[in-house]
């Protein structure tokens, strides 16, 4: 683990040497990110789940963002975001409008990433055959449904899911089933 952790950071090192070499350092977004959460050694604490599940230890991972030139540096936001958002924003940085033919999935982070504080509300659904889970988030609620099991989380005060407040807001959670 830590040969594989070393590696990563020389790799990353390099990169970010050969841009400054290049003298495109401030003016190129770099994004560090992961496609999904850890792997069965992982540790997610304090989220639970790691890969092949919806629960957030396996959705929810962090992003590093380096712009120099346009993002301040030590920002962070509670930005609700997925990978896909990464090819807008990349369009947007790079100041090219998608193909109309072909609309994308994700929307634009810059206004996020300039400014930390600002948040697009908005939803976001994911489904994984593996156990026949599906998943939306809107806002900090979380609908959750696992092998027929309904779940809803307020992830405001529940990070590691386990209050399942599904009867409680029974009216929450028929909508949010009805939205996915």
């Amino acid at each position: 683990y830590l040969a594989m952790v070393r590696h990563m950071d020389e790799g990353i090192g390099n990169i970010l040497q050969a841009l400054a070499r290049a003298g495109a350092d401030e003016n190129t977004l770099v994004v560090f990110t992961s496609d999904n959460g850890g792997e069965r050694f992982s540790d997610t604490w304090p989220l639970k789940g790691g890969k092949m599940d919806l629960l957030e230890g396996g959705i929810r991972v962090p992003y590093i963002v380096r712009w120099p030139g346009r993002i301040a540096a030590g920002g962070t936001t509670s930005q609700l975001a997925i990978t896909m958002d990464w090819v807008a924003t990349f369009l947007a940085a790079a100041g090219v409008q998608p193909h109309s033919d072909y609309p994308l999935d994700g929307i634009d982070l810059l206004p996020v990433l300039e400014h930390p504080e600002r948040r697009i509300e908005r939803e976001l659904y994911w489904r994984m055959k593996f156990r026949d889970q599906k998943a939306m988030r809107s806002g900090n609620w979380k609908y959750l449904s696992l092998e027929g099991s309904e779940f809803l989380f307020d992830l405001s005060k529940d990070t590691r899911e386990r209050a399942n407040r599904a009867k409680r807001e029974a009216e929450r959670l028929a909508q949010m089933r009805q939205m996915y």
